[in-house]
């Protein structure tokens, strides 16, 4: 995989990323996608999203401020989004943290076809099936192996999944794909995990194939965080040199850099 030319076709084609997303990370979630060269819409309300869904190239979901008014919104989004055939990301945020979060997300599963199923390891773990309890949205403890975890939800949803950690594990039904890049840094900020939601929505919006899309969208997302965490002088500086990062990135630094395994 040349993941150089997935940041080029992201940059030339500008794709529109639709969002109903984290309350709290929406301004960095339209940053991240802005500075990758797309362009970020962070539609809500009942009455637009389904229209907005319509010239999107992708929709992201994020339920981690969700009220269950909300959670009706992104079914009509996703719904639209399913009738023109672009990809449906859902940021399983919080999973495993109260029944109700399950139970909205379980309903999303089974309502709409999501392509990208994505979270920390206990949310997706929870998503899956295991008796796991996730920390707020902070992942808890899982005894499973997450390579095998993600493998089965793939296989059980038909979709592509994404566990994001020290190591990020890509799942579809045929291939997995690990990514090892990143930096310490990304953990002490709010928002580095709805972030990289948006990203991989912004490089599955140009790539038909959503593992890959995936893999290539987190490694350039943090090989950028590799190098502000070089720079930076703590989290609030860190965050700002790596929205820098991302727009300085170059295709060579990232083919060079990046960290991808295939299994």
């Amino acid at each position: 995989m040349k993941v150089s030319r997935l940041l080029e076709k992201v940059r030339k084609q500008k794709p529109i990323v639709h969002h109903l997303t984290n309350w709290v990370t929406i301004y960095d979630c339209a940053c991240v996608v802005k500075v990758f060269g797309a362009s970020p819409v962070m539609a809500h309300a009942q009455e637009e999203v389904a229209d907005m869904a319509r010239i999107a190239s992708a929709l992201v979901l994020n339920i981690g401020t969700l009220t269950s008014d909300f959670v009706e919104a992104m079914k009509s989004a996703a719904k639209s989004a399913n009738n023109k055939g672009i990809p449906v990301l859902l940021d399983v945020c919080g999973a495993g943290a109260t029944p109700f979060r399950d139970i909205k997300c379980n309903e999303l599963l089974d309502q709409v076809h999501i392509n990208i199923i994505k979270g920390n390891a206990s949310e997706i773990a929870r998503i899956a099936g295991e008796n796991v309890q996730t920390k707020g949205v902070d992942a808890g403890k899982v005894e499973k192996n997450l390579i095998g975890v993600a493998r089965y939800l793939a296989k059980t949803r038909k979709a592509t999944v994404v566990i994001t950690g020290q190591e990020d594990i890509i799942a579809d039904q045929d291939k997995v794909f690990l990514v090892r890049n990143g930096d310490e840094m990304m953990t002490q900020v709010v928002g580095t995990g709805c972030m990289a939601a948006s990203v991989i929505g912004t490089f599955a919006a140009v790539h038909n194939d959503l593992a890959e899309a995936a893999a290539a969208g987190l490694a350039c997302y943090e090989v950028a965080a590799e190098q502000a965490a070089k720079k930076s002088n703590g989290p609030a500086d860190f965050k700002i040199r790596m929205f820098d990062a991302i727009f300085k990135l170059n295709g060579k630094t990232v083919d060079l850099k990046q960290k991808i395994v295939k299994k």
